[in-house]
């Protein structure tokens, strides 16, 4: 049994390449602290899409299965066994698709200042968006607000006004894509939580608030797309996925070296690099060939060639969408690559000769704390390690929501410390439902 009084977030990256479960809870100084991971081989997603459930439940049980024995066999903590029930999705692929919209709402009540069930209102209201048949809102993001005629509002909260609107980023995605996650899932005998757009999830664990305020791209190079994210002023203001992303990668290198599948993609991880000047003429790797034939020889220029060509290609398209952003001028603090395919050596180089910006590569290493697998530093788990801390995020507002509804602060002072106690408890549980007899 784990404790009551831990609480525990299952972030479930259901990725082209793998199925990752990451089970994390978070410390008294904030950060997050990696109880158990597993992953699986993902044969069930083409290209961040789930197109075959049955596949996608077995990798998925896998996962969850080696991320509860990676618990019990973590050496920081008690804990001999616990029971997942309900995970924090991501979502990714080409359905995704993003939108700007306007929308206001008119106060009644104009006596009172603008309250926390207005902007709710007013985002609500936002939801009822005619889309394309077959699409669904999967996030409204609000931007700047509009309060009558002052504009670029921040916080409405507590400001007075008739009119409240709000610029809005809109990310949609296909109605089946979505029921296909939320199929497989439910197969596995699990619940979601939350269902979150990948490169959110990814841009919480790798980029700082310094980045979001000043400007920042995020570029998340997955197995089947790559997806971007542009920040700036600490709010999103543009996504776009590219159909491409690791796995064409190793397409590309099993054409030009004229390998199997396999070995290209050990080619890629061992010897891959993004810049074919950084690589000798004469550096030779000698891998099996057919049966019955000599080993063949690749030319580690060569395959760095090979990668540099879609590596620009796809950066060009990152710069297209930078540019469609309108903000190229004001992303000061450039890019940040994150996910599995940012480990290919002198990508950076790459993309700022492409780009003409600072670049860096993401790790979550900021927001976690201790944890017995060193893996979990890699960009490759960056999603899956953002799904964690966006749990979180959820759990905290709900708290304060609930302490709010506990004790009404503006209303009640005398009896404070009355409960106290209470509100402590309420704050620090998980509760199921012989937790909620307490009450």
């Amino acid at each position: 049994m784990q404790p009551q009084e831990l609480k525990i977030v299952v972030g479930l990256d259901i990725g082209t390449t793998k199925v990752c479960a990451i089970v994390g809870t978070k410390n008294e100084h904030g950060k997050i602290d990696i109880l158990g991971m597993g992953k699986a081989e993902s044969l069930g997603v083409i290209r961040g899409e789930v197109r075959n459930i049955d596949k996608t439940v077995i990798a998925i049980n896998e996962a969850i299965a080696k991320a509860k024995e990676s618990v019990s066999k973590n050496p920081n903590t008690n804990i001999k066994g616990i029971e997942i029930s309900s995970v924090h999705v991501g979502i990714a692929g080409q359905h995704i698709k993003s939108l700007q919209h306007k929308n206001s709402i008119s106060r009644t009540n104009t006596e009172d200042e603008i309250s926390k069930d207005d902007v709710e209102r007013l985002i609500k209201d936002t939801y009822n968006l005619a889309l394309p048949p077959g699409d669904k809102i999967i996030h409204v993001l609000p931007q700047e607000y509009t309060v009558d005629d002052e504009v670029d509002v921040i916080e409405p909260i507590g400001m007075t006004g008739i009119r409240l609107s709000s610029n809005f980023h809109i990310i949609t995605g296909h109605i089946e894509a979505i029921k296909n996650i939320d199929k497989s899932v439910k197969r596995a005998n699990l619940t979601i939580a939350g269902l979150i757009l990948e490169p959110l999830s990814s841009a919480d664990a790798v980029l700082a608030q310094e980045e979001l305020e000043a400007g920042v791209c995020l570029v998340d190079i997955g197995g089947g797309t790559t997806d971007v994210a542009i920040f700036k002023n600490g709010i999103i203001r543009h996504t776009s996925v590219i159909p491409f992303g690791g796995n064409v990668i190793t397409d590309d290198i099993i054409d030009g070296c004229q390998v199997l599948r396999n070995q290209a993609e050990l080619l890629k991880v061992k010897f891959g690099s993004a810049l074919e000047e950084q690589n000798k003429e004469n550096e030779i790797v000698t891998i099996p060939s057919f049966k019955g034939r000599s080993p063949k020889e690749v030319s580690i220029k060569n395959l760095a060639k090979v990668i540099q060509s879609r590596i620009e290609e796809i950066f060009e398209e990152v710069l297209f969408q930078i540019k469609s952003s309108g903000l190229e001028k004001k992303l000061n603090a450039g890019i940040v690559i994150t996910g599995g395919g940012s480990q290919l050596k002198h990508l950076t180089m790459t993309v700022e000769l492409v780009t003409g910006m600072d670049t860096r590569i993401g790790y979550a290493n900021e927001h976690l704390g201790k944890s017995h697998i060193d893996e979990i530093k890699s960009p490759m788990y960056a999603t899956a390690v953002g799904l964690v801390i966006k749990g979180f995020e959820g759990i905290d507002m709900s708290s304060e929501e609930a302490s709010e509804e506990l004790l009404d602060i503006k209303e009640v002072k005398e009896g404070k410390s009355i409960f106290k106690g209470l509100l402590k408890k309420y704050n620090n549980w998980m509760f199921s439902a012989d937790d909620m007899k307490d009450f």
